[in-house]
């Protein structure tokens, strides 16, 4: 993910960023080359470069700032309704666990608002709106520990490769098989 919170910049980044492109305009029209804008703005001189084709075609309008990449498909009183939703559990909407998955959340959007989203625009509003990614506190009811210690002492052995190489070994990597 491009940023770590997953919401994209924040307004003052946004008009931070707008502020440079704004001085590189002022400076193509003193007529300054690329590399030195570049420098002196501390960004790369590609991102010059493409701010003066921009301002090139469109003047410094073109520059300012466009807005939020991705507008939210739920405004705040209908993310509040998908939260009180979303805490009645999967068990109110029909599923037997209790996991609520990306695609379930997508689910109950479709069905509560009538809506179509994707998955990933599913996690991005809800990582946007605070959500995370959980892993249970508890294990499920349903684990069956003396399955899974058989799992582990059958099957793991043979499914795990072995680091080692079975044949003899040679200290020279030049010449292995020499005497």
């Amino acid at each position: 993910m491009r940023y770590p919170q997953g919401g994209g910049l924040t307004a003052e980044r946004q008009q931070f960023r707008e502020g440079l492109r704004l001085q590189a305009a002022e400076r193509f029209a003193r007529g300054e080359a690329n590399s030195v804008i570049a420098e002196d703005l501390r960004v790369s001189v590609r991102s010059v470069q493409r701010w003066r084709r921009t301002w090139d075609e469109g003047g410094p309008r073109a520059l300012r700032s466009q807005g939020p990449a991705s507008l939210s498909r739920l405004n705040e009183k209908q993310f509040a309704q998908l939260e009180a939703e979303l805490a009645k559990g999967p068990a109110a909407h029909g599923w037997e666990d209790q996991r609520w998955t990306l695609a379930r959340v997508k689910t109950v959007i479709g069905r509560r608002f009538h809506l179509t989203c994707t998955i990933q625009g599913v996690r991005k509003l809800l990582v946007r709106n605070g959500w995370s990614c959980q892993v249970p506190a508890r294990r499920a009811m349903e684990r069956d520990d003396d399955a899974v210690a058989g799992w582990v002492k059958e099957v793991w052995p043979c499914a795990e490769v072995s680091r080692r190489p079975v044949g003899p070994g040679s200290s020279s990597r030049a010449k292995p098989d020499s005497p």
